[in-house]
């Protein structure tokens, strides 16, 4: 039986302030959108282990959300949040509207995400990072979090904070968690309860084709994007968006004769709903 305490529950600025003021340090944050699963307990477990107090946001941002996207029926379960929160070690939640975090309305003044948010997702969703990187660091404002925790699963995201914290000086530690997985290895996202059963069959062939690019991580890059190429390509369920074997630090394609540290990133649309999914990876032989 869960005895947890409640986390205290801020909406307002204020409310947060004055909540914060009580939290013994160092501060972890972990910024979310809601729909919270396994993935996200995981993050705030690790930010319990790391810090003195653990505060988690819940926000559905509009900026990161482009036409046609799925804001209006993302889901939206509040209590059912704040039960998982409470169960995984958070002291307060701040569950703002968009009236709060964006007093005036849409905000002129944007964190631009630069070259590094216009490719892979950037580039199938043109904005999105500007709208994550502006609301990330409204949030750091606000929370005057020590330590922020991200999952692995969204490596770009990931990438772009730490280069927005080291850019703009903004004092906070970012750590990365490991993507967590479902029992049969599809990577938790809030989006999978979109799926049907047939759809979740199908989007296991993203963590498929990710393990045999793994396999064939030895042999070099051509190899490595042709085992998971192949994998997708024999599901033609999945309507693939990009598969990418990237150099993990600036996102640039991994040359043929590279060796060393790589990131192979997938993203499909499985029926409605369009998941992402990413590995890190070690590609070709040693030298001798």
């Amino acid at each position: 039986m869960n005895t947890a305490p409640p986390p205290v529950l801020t909406r307002t600025r204020a409310e947060l302030a004055a909540a914060r003021a009580q939290l013994e340090g160092p501060v972890a944050v972990v910024m979310t959108m809601g729909a919270l699963h396994a993935g996200h307990a995981e993050l705030i477990r690790e930010a319990r282990r790391r810090a003195g107090s653990v505060l988690v946001t819940i926000f559905l941002n509009p900026l990161q959300f482009g036409p046609g996207e799925d804001l209006a029926r993302y889901p939206r379960t509040l209590d059912e949040d704040l039960v998982l929160a409470a169960g995984s070690g958070t002291d307060v939640v701040f569950a703002p509207g968009p009236d709060v975090v964006y007093p005036d309305g849409d905000p002129g003044v944007r964190v631009a995400a630069g070259p590094l948010g216009e490719v892979l997702e950037g580039a199938s969703r043109p904005g999105h990072f500007d709208g994550v990187l502006t609301v990330v660091a409204k949030m750091l404002h606000l929370t005057r979090a020590d330590l922020a925790f991200f999952g692995q699963k969204d490596a770009q995201q990931l990438l772009l904070v730490r280069r927005m914290v080291r850019d703009l000086d903004l004092g906070v530690e970012v750590v990365a968690v490991p993507t967590v997985r479902e029992g049969d290895g599809l990577a938790m996202s809030s989006r999978n309860r979109y799926l049907t059963p047939f759809d979740r069959e199908v989007a296991l062939v993203l963590q498929r084709a990710l393990r045999a690019g793994e396999a064939a991580s030895a042999e070099g890059p051509s190899a490595v994007r042709r085992a998971a190429r192949d994998v997708l390509v024999a599901e033609p369920a999945a309507r693939v968006d990009y598969l990418a074997l990237v150099d993990p630090h600036d996102l640039a394609d991994v040359r043929e004769h590279y060796r060393g540290e790589a990131l192979l990133a997938v993203a499909a649309k499985v029926g409605s709903t369009r998941l992402i999914d990413n590995l890190p990876l070690v590609v070709g032989r040693p030298a001798d």
